[in-house]
C-alpha cells in the first residue's frame, strides 16, 4: 500500500499561466498547470495507491486576479473556492495573506467548499468561523490519514489589527506536541501541513533567520515525534527531501511545482519506506476544464487592467536596473514615498523596491503596471520614531550590501537565503543620508540630516510606512504598532491611484539624498 501525498503552497491566485505583464503573457506556473499534474497523478494512481490533496495557504491574495476580486463587490470572489472543490482538494490551510483583506472576505472566498480549512493554532471566539476544525482524518482503501492544518503564528505582527479581531495565534510546536500524539491513536498516517517554513537549515539545524516564531518548520522536525510527512510554505522555496526523517516539501510559489510525498505502508499500516520530491508544472499543459469556472472574470480582469490611471511627465518612472534604483535611488520609489508622505501628512518615507520584476510606471500608466509594481495590499501607518529608531531601521537597511574583495558591491546573501527578501531594503524620502560600505554592518549610516540638520537620538520624527514594515516585518523591531500616530486604512494600491486622480500629470524626479561610498 503507497499513500501519496500532493501540496500546492502559496500560489496567491495566479490561477492562470501569467505573471500578467501584458495581455499575451505567458508564463510556466498557476493552479491549471498544477491541477493538469495532480489529475495526471490521480488517473495513473495504481490499484493500491491512495492519493490525498492539500492546498497549504496564501491562496486567496497575491495576483491581479485575486485584486479584482477584492476590489469589486460584483465580481464572483467566491470563485476561488469553487476553483479549490472542483480539483478536489481533501483539505485546505490558512495562510498569512488570507486576512489581508479581512474576515469578511476571507469568509465569502471560502464560502464555496466542499473540504475542510483547517486551523489546529487559531484560537479565539471568531476561529470558529473562519476554520472548520484542527485537523481531519481521511479514510481511504481501510487507511486512516490524518491531516493537522498549522498556520504561521507571526501573523499579528504584520496584518492590520481590525483584519484579525477576536483571534489568537498559538505557537505550532506547542500546537503540534498537543495534536500529533492524539492523532497518532486515531489515524495509521500523521500529516502536518504548516503555512510557515524553516528557521534553520532543515539538515544542519544552523539557524538561518532570528527566531520569532514567523518559522518553526525545524523544530516540528526535531522537537515533535510522530510526523510521518511535513508539507510547509510561505517562504516560497522550492524543497524536497528527508529532513530529521521525515520526508517535507515545499513547493515555490504561484503554482512552479506541485509537492509529492510518497509513503510505503506495510501490511500493518506502519510507513516503511518514504520519498519527497517536486513535480514542475511549467510543462504542463493548462487545465480547460478547470478553466471555464473563471474564464469570463479573467476577461474582465484583462480588460480592467489596461485602464489608464494617469500621466507622467520629468525623469521617467520606468525602473530597468532594480539593483541600480536600490543603490541610487529612483524616480518611481520617490513617488511611491510622496504619495505615502501626501496620504499620511508626513514629510518623511520609506518604500522598497519588492522584488526583481518591479518595472515601475511608463509614460502612460495603467492599473497593469501598478499591480505588477505594487502587488501587496499594505495600508499605510504613521509612526513617532526617535532618531536612534531611525538611525537603527537605516543601519538595517545599510546591512543588504557588501563589498567583496575586489571591492565590487554586492548583496548581503543574509537577503537572498533561504529566502530571497529583497522587499526588506527601503529607500527613504524626506532624510539626507549616506551609507559608508567600508565600515562594520551596524556602523554605516556616516551622515543622518532632516531639513539640513543632523538628526539627534532623542529627536521625534514622523515617518509614514506600510503596515507590513510599520508593524517590525522584516526584522526591523524599531518600528511597532505601539509607535503608530495615525492609520490610513487604504492600500497603497488605491492610495496611488487616488493621488493620480487629484494629479492628472505627475512629475518624476531622480532623488539626491541618498549617497552610498564604497
Amino acid at each position: 500500500m503507497k499513500v501519496k501525498i500532493l501540496s500546492t503552497s502559496d500560489v496567491h491566485g495566479y490561477v492562470y499561466p501569467t505573471k500578467y505583464l501584458n495581455a499575451a503573457d505567458n508564463q510556466p506556473l498557476g493552479l491549471l498547470k498544477a491541477a493538469t499534474v495532480i489529475e495526471e497523478i490521480r488517473r495513473n494512481a495504481a490499484p493500491d495507491e491512495v492519493v490525498i490533496t492539500i492546498e497549504n495557504g496564501d491562496w486567496i491574495q497575491g495576483s491581479p486576479l485575486t485584486t479584482y476580486l477584492a476590489k469589486h463587490s460584483e465580481a464572483p470572489s467566491e470563485l476561488l473556492s469553487q476553483l479549490t472543490t472542483t480539483l478536489n482538494y481533501d483539505a485546505g490551510v490558512l495562510g498569512n495573506h488570507e486576512f489581508n483583506y479581512g474576515l469578511d472576505y476571507l469568509r465569502t472566498c471560502e464560502s464555496d467548499r466542499d473540504y475542510p480549512l483547517l486551523g489546529a493554532n487559531i484560537e479565539g471566539g471568531e476561529a470558529q468561523k473562519i476554520v472548520d476544525a484542527p485537523y481531519t482524518i481521511v479514510e481511504r482503501q481501510g487507511v486512516r490519514v490524518a491531516i493537522l492544518g498549522l498556520t504561521t503564528s507571526y501573523i499579528p505582527v504584520w496584518e492590520t489589527a481590525d483584519h484579525i479581531v477576536g483571534l489568537q495565534f498559538d505557537s505550532v510546536v506547542t500546537t503540534a506536541k498537543r495534536w500529533v500524539p492524539r492523532l497518532r491513536k486515531q489515524a495509521d498516517v500523521v500529516v502536518v501541513a504548516y503555512h510557515g517554513g524553516f528557521e534553520a537549515d532543515p539538515t544542519t539545524g544552523k539557524p538561518t533567520e532570528r527566531a520569532t516564531g514567523e518559522n518553526e518548520g525545524y523544530r516540528l522536525l526535531t522537537e515533535v515525534p510522530g510526523i510521518d510527512a511535513l508539507i510547509t510554505g510561505h517562504q516560497h522555496r522550492q524543497l524536497a527531501d528527508i529532513y530529521r526523517g521525515v520526508p517535507t516539501t515545499q513547493p515555490g510559489e504561484k503554482g512552479v511545482a506541485v509537492g509529492m510525498i510518497d509513503l510505503v505502508l506495510d501490511k500493518h499500516k506502519q510507513v516503511i519506506d518514504h520519498d519527497a520530491r517536486l513535480l514542475t508544472t511549467a510543462n504542463a499543459q493548462p487545465a480547460d476544464w478547470l478553466a471555464t469556472l473563471a474564464d469570463e472574470t479573467e476577461s474582465h480582469v484583462q480588460r480592467w487592467l489596461d485602464r489608464p490611471i494617469g500621466k507622467l511627465s520629468g525623469d521617467s518612472l520606468d525602473v530597468t536596473d532594480s539593483m541600480a534604483a536600490r543603490r541610487h535611488g529612483h524616480p518611481y520609489l520617490e513617488f511611491v514615498n510622496t504619495v505615502e508622505m501626501t496620504a499620511g501628512g508626513t514629510d518623511i518615507a520609506a518604500t522598497s523596491l519588492f522584488n526583481d520584476d518591479v518595472r515601475g510606471l511608463s509614460a502612460q500608466p495603467t492599473i497593469r503596471q501598478l499591480l505588477n509594481s505594487y502587488s501587496y495590499p499594505n495600508t499605510l501607518v504613521v509612526e513617532q520614531l526617535s532618531g536612534q529608531d531611525i538611525r537603527a531601521a537605516l543601519e538595517r537597511c545599510a546591512s543588504f550590501w557588501l563589498l567583496n574583495a575586489k571591492g565590487k558591491i554586492t548583496v548581503n546573501p543574509a537577503f537572498t537565503t533561504p529566502k530571497l527578501q529583497l522587499y526588506n531594503y527601503d529607500f527613504y524620502s524626506g532624510l539626507d543620508y549616506t551609507f559608508d560600505l567600508h565600515q562594520p554592518i551596524g556602523q554605516r549610516v556616516v551622515q543622518l540630516d532632516y531639513h539640513g540638520t543632523p538628526v539627534q537620538p532623542d529627536q521625534m520624527l514622523s515617518v509614514a510606512v506600510n503596515q507590513y514594515r510599520g508593524n517590525g516585518g522584516g526584522d526591523y523591531p524599531m518600528f511597532s504598532a505601539k509607535k503608530i500616530t495615525r492609520e490610513v486604512n487604504v492600500d497603497l494600491p488605491e492610495l496611488i491611484m487616488t493621488y493620480f486622480e487629484q494629479h492628472p500629470v505627475v512629475l518624476g524626479h531622480q532623488p539626491t539624498n541618498f549617497k552610498m561610498i564604497s
